[in-house]
Parts: structure tokens; C-alpha cells; sequence
């Protein structure tokens, strides 16, 4: 699987708006975002969901209570020391479907002992990212929002899978908003 370079992302993006908005430079104002050599930076928008343990709640995938965080809309958030937050990307994105991505977290965050956790784009997935930020430090941990956060990096097949995401009606297709865990 070749990854793809910045002339295929900007190329995608401009004509099948892959991703929107797209910038086509890196803005390297606060945490740099946008275009780079081999994949494209994104940002974290600002709307936040805090994890807490003020309710005593259990985190559990198949039963997930809403009582277990805190809705924040801000331009930064502090996440409590070891613990972590849901945001959203900026972007919205529309994978095609001889592509697959892998999401990596910014080393000016990494630096700081925040993880950012980003499951891949499967073919034909289209919609916001839902980003986990982890806090691995005993101290709380600022998050910017509308700066980079992420790096995802594309990679094209050889050949067109026989079903995408889309295809077997993934269950978080076309999410806009921060999106809790489904089961079926």
C-alpha cells in the first residue's frame, strides 16, 4: 500500500472535497495544521465531552452512560491528570474507496504526555473524526482547539476492496458530532 503524497491529498480534496475545509499549506499559526508532505494535519474543534467520575460511573461499550462526562464548548479545555476527553475534528472527511488512513498524534502534544487515539478511516467512511485525548501525566493538560491535533496519513490499495464502510452500513457513517460507543 503506497502512501499517498501531498499533490494526491490537495488533488482529492479540491475535487472530491475528501476534506472539508481544506487547506492546502501548513498553517503553522499555534499548533500547526493542513497540507504536509505525506498526509494532512487536522485540528480539534471545540466541542469537548470531559470525562469525570463525579456520578461514579462504570465505562462500559455495550452500556455507555452519558452521566460519565461533562460537555464543554470552549477554545481550550484542561484535561484532569490521567484521564481523558472525546472531541471532534474541524474536517470533514469523505474517504474513497481504494483508500484506507492511520491517524497519529502531533508531537508537540506527544511531548506533553497527551495520546491522541484515532481509529483508521475505512474505505467509502465518510463524517467527522471522533478523537480521544488522553492525558498520560499527574498534572491537567491543555488542549487548544482549532489547532492541529492529529496527523492523518493515506494509503492507497492496490486493488478496490470488495466492501466498504459504507457498503455494510458502518454504524458511524456521516457522524457531525462528537459520537459516543455503538453496539449493535
Amino acid at each position: 500500500m503506497p502512501v499517498k503524497s501531498d499533490r494526491w491529498i490537495k488533488e482529492m480534496s479540491l475535487k472530491h472535497e475528501m476534506i472539508k475545509p481544506f487547506s492546502a499549506k501548513q498553517i503553522k499559526k499555534g499548533i500547526s495544521y493542513g497540507l504536509s508532505s505525506y498526509g494532512y494535519d487536522i485540528r480539534v474543534a471545540d466541542e469537548f465531552k470531559i470525562f469525570t467520575d463525579v456520578n461514579s460511573d462504570i465505562i462500559d461499550p455495550k452500556n455507555f452512560s452519558t452521566g460519565s462526562f461533562v460537555d464543554v464548548r470552549a477554545r481550550s479545555i484542561l484535561v484532569p491528570p490521567n484521564s481523558f476527553a472525546l472531541a471532534r475534528s474541524v474536517e470533514y472527511f469523505k474517504i474513497p474507496r481504494e483508500v484506507i488512513t492511520i491517524c497519529l498524534g502531533k508531537s508537540t502534544y506527544a511531548r506533553c504526555g497527551i495520546i491522541v487515539n484515532v481509529t483508521p478511516f475505512e474505505p467509502e467512511w465518510e463524517g467527522h473524526a471522533t478523537l480521544e485525548i488522553s492525558n498520560t501525566t499527574p498534572l491537567p493538560a491543555k488542549i487548544y482547539a482549532n489547532e492541529g491535533i492529529a496527523q492523518i496519513i493515506f494509503l492507497g490499495a492496490d486493488e478496490i476492496c470488495m466492501v466498504s464502510y459504507k457498503d455494510k452500513k458502518g454504524k458511524y457513517q456521516g457522524q457531525r458530532h462528537i459520537t459516543l460507543p455503538k453496539t449493535l
